[in-house]
């Protein structure tokens, strides 16, 4: 399968990592970042209007009319998809999505779009770890735990399977010695190991322990942790891997899939159907899905950005990030958009995790470190209620968040609790 284009993003905390924070300097090379990064991979998606009704269909559709070589979900019932064993391939089907990857010429795209009638063609997105801002302050804070009050509860999360997707994990973390842990890449030519950062540290907030000093950063202690890689090494990835790392949370039973990660949303663009397709089929199989809202915004200098994609699906919880004031952060987008609203908020400002080896351990700010505390929440919920169907899980998490004295559109309802 002809491999996307993808931006060449790298981790822009890592610039600022020995320097004071300037917000004007973070802001010139955010900028100078996307205009180097492009928002579309070159690839396309294929969405049936009707779902997966006539999969069998547009497959030989595809098959005999363009003379396309089609893959298909249902090819890997004993194994778990990824791109590098369909390289031959000129589409993907998502059979459970009703969804189709294509990527072929332009000829016969144009051919597609002309002759489209029961379905949808979308560009692919490029997706991309939030830009984080690194913390100026040397303090391993864990400001977090203390105000979703993480400590005062009995629950652990055990036996709960919380799924992250993000760069990878570092597996080999002493933080994590004995932990259940399974961890799998979709990215093409890439190991699930995390060499860039930013998955560890959000696996950290959701279900880590301690670090080797005693100090507890995690939310979820005793949670199942299954890592998906769908963003590389350099930090961003095909829109196509985000779908095959919530499908495979999905079908192997994990109840809370947390993505801190995103694409950009401009003010009047309406959220993402195969995000939210993907969100809908992870819900009938038992899974509540979290997502960052994004970072784009500039409240001091009054900008502010629409939430992101897929945080601004409908069946998917959008987090907001707090500062330990419990005021908004800075950087959180707000609820512009009609769907993309802020469901609810989380610490997300000087935040301290786990990071791969050696470093170990590392304090960041971010809607990115907002939703992983949310996902370690849920986890908690759903083992105080084990037989709660993902929309009561929800309900229970909203009933509970303390209301703060913000705007709905940054905040949502709140400040989200452990039971």
């Amino acid at each position: 399968m002809k491999p996307p284009v993808l931006g060449q993003k790298r981790f822009l905390t890592d610039h600022f990592a020995t320097e004071s924070f300037s917000e004007e300097l973070f802001h010139e090379a955010y900028m100078q970042e996307m205009d180097r990064n492009p928002l579309y991979t070159g690839r396309h998606l294929l969405i049936l209007k009707e779902g997966n009704e006539k999969v069998v269909k547009t497959t030989k559709f595809l098959e005999t009319k363009w003379g396309l070589s089609v893959a298909n979900t249902a090819d890997f019932v004993i194994e778990t998809i990824n791109e590098s064993k369909i390289k031959d391939a000129d589409a993907l089907f998502y059979n459970e999505l009703g969804i189709a990857l294509l990527a072929t010429s332009d000829e016969i795209m144009k051919l597609l779009h002309d002759a489209q009638n029961d379905y949808i063609i979308e560009p692919e997105k490029v997706v991309y770890v939030p830009d984080e801002i690194p913390a100026d302050t040397e303090i391993s804070s864990t400001w977090g735990i203390e105000a979703i009050q993480a400590e005062k509860t009995a629950y652990t999360g055990a036996g709960i399977k919380i799924a992250v997707l993000d760069t990878g994990f570092d597996t080999n973390h002493p933080d994590f010695t004995g932990r259940d842990i399974t961890a799998f890449s979709f990215v093409p030519d890439e190991t699930a190991d995390d060499r860039h950062g930013h998955g560890t540290h959000c696996i950290g907030i959701a279900c880590g322990r301690t670090d080797m000093q005693g100090t507890r950063y995690g939310v979820a202690t005793e949670a199942n942790i299954h890592a998906g890689k769908v963003l590389s090494n350099r930090g961003s990835g095909a829109q196509a891997w985000v779908l095959d790392g919530m499908t495979w949370a999905a079908n192997n039973g994990c109840r809370v899939l947390s993505m801190s990660l995103g694409s950009k949303v401009f003010p009047g663009q309406s959220h993402d159907i195969a995000y939210e397709r993907a969100a809908r089929y992870a819900l009938s199989k038992g899974t509540l899905i979290v997502a960052a809202a994004g970072n784009e915004s500039r409240r001091s200098q009054n900008l502010f950005s629409p939430v992101s994609s897929p945080a601004d699906c409908p069946s998917i919880l959008a987090v907001g990030a707090l500062d330990s004031s419990l005021q908004i952060a800075d950087f959180s987008n707000r609820a512009i958009n009609k769907n993309g609203l802020v469901d609810i908020a989380a610490p997300g400002v000087d935040i301290y995790s786990s990071w791969p080896m050696p470093m170990g351990n590392r304090t960041l700010s971010g809607t990115s470190m907002a939703t992983p505390h949310v996902a370690g929440i849920i986890a908690l919920l759903c083992e105080k209620f084990p037989n709660a169907t993902p929309e009561e899980i929800s309900e229970k998490l909203i009933r509970m968040a303390i209301s703060l004295p913000l705007p709905a559109e940054d905040a949502g309802v709140g400040l989200a609790i452990a039971p």
